[in-house]
């Protein structure tokens, strides 16, 4: 029987046992450093696959649609951060510092590739818009998050200088993908034939990191500063988030005559959050004692998000008409992005 889209998935089931271990048996000296090293090519590894991945015909199926393509990212790179700014006043005394800092790390990130992708082939959106869309908030996420999350976080030392951090995070996740976009060509094939290769790497390399991260925010004390009426805060906060932006794309989706199609495309891509260029990004960006907190809204947000959008591509598929424009991705299933 399968598995209820309202229960956490394989994945998130990881996560929480990967927090769990950070939280027993938290690296230390040596092994801390070779972890790191160990991370830092596991997520270069990651984002060379997805660039070899990535199909150039994809791409150009849904660049010409550029009114989506801007309603996307002015959804993810605009409207995600002015609610978590403008939301401060309310949200703020939910959390706590550090665990806000994350919201706000959140509200700045790139959209989802899989998951989004996944979701509008379930719903029978346009799936050409969905791949471009996604892909294209990704690569402008390198150098867009950075330069958000500093607006939002003025002065705050714990972060560093967003166009430093650019630069690290191009070195470390734009160039393997380009690498990896490149030699496509050669590998593509051989992905194709072992998908479980993708799987391993994709997740392999999240729960590295996200060890890596709770180790040292446990050794910093994250979890005795950290009461449980924060986390339930947490919940409420990310709950209030996903509901205004599901809403919001929506209804303004409807209002500038968009079709269905383009609509699913629009939602999908437009409220999600990357899990996979939103750990390594959080490792660049912050000092190590705070990544754990920063990542965790994350974490909330991305299981989240999964359980309301999968209710809601089954909504979607149910409507009369639509054919999705189907491609060569549409076979791929929601899960970690």
């Amino acid at each position: 029987m399968a598995r209820s889209r309202l229960l956490p998935d394989n994945f998130t089931l990881y996560l929480v046992v990967t927090v769990v271990l950070a939280s027993l048996w938290p690296a230390r000296s040596g092994f801390a450093q070779a972890l790191s090293w160990a991370t830092t090519l596991a997520v270069s590894l990651l984002f060379f696959l997805h660039g070899a991945k990535l199909s150039r015909a994809a791409i150009w199926a849904g660049i010409g649609h550029w009114r989506l393509q801007l309603m996307v990212v002015s959804t993810t790179f605009v409207l995600f951060p002015l609610l978590g700014w403008v939301l401060a006043p309310l949200l703020r005394p939910l959390v706590t510092p550090d665990l806000y800092m994350g919201v706000l790390y959140l509200c700045a990130l790139p959209a989802t590739v899989q998951s989004a992708i996944a979701f509008a082939s379930m719903a029978r959106g346009n799936i050409p818009a969905a791949v471009c869309s996604a892909s294209a908030s990704t690569l402008l996420g390198v150098v867009l998050t950075p330069l958000v999350l500093g607006l939002l976080l003025t002065h705050n030392a714990a972060m560093g200088d967003p166009l430093q951090a650019v630069g690290r995070i191009s070195v470390q996740l734009l160039l393997p993908f380009i690498a990896g976009h490149l030699m496509r060509p050669w590998v593509a094939g051989f992905l194709q034939r072992r998908a479980s290769i993708m799987k391993v790497v994709d997740q392999g390399s999240i729960l590295l990191v996200v060890y890596a991260a709770f180790s040292h925010a446990v050794i910093a004390g994250l979890w005795s500063q950290l009461p449980l009426t924060a986390m339930l805060g947490l919940l409420a906060v990310c709950a209030v988030l996903l509901a205004l932006v599901l809403t919001l794309t929506v209804w303004g989706s409807r209002r500038l005559g968009f079709s269905k199609e383009d609509e699913i495309a629009i939602v999908f891509c437009g409220s999600t959050k990357s899990l996979i260029s939103g750990v390594p990004m959080a490792n660049v960006l912050f000092a190590a004692p705070v990544a754990g907190a920063i990542v965790l809204p994350l974490m909330v947000f991305h299981q989240m998000q999964l359980m309301v959008c999968g209710v809601m591509a089954q909504r979607y598929a149910r409507r009369q008409g639509g054919s999705g424009h189907l491609t060569e991705v549409a076979g791929v299933q929601p899960r970690g992005g």
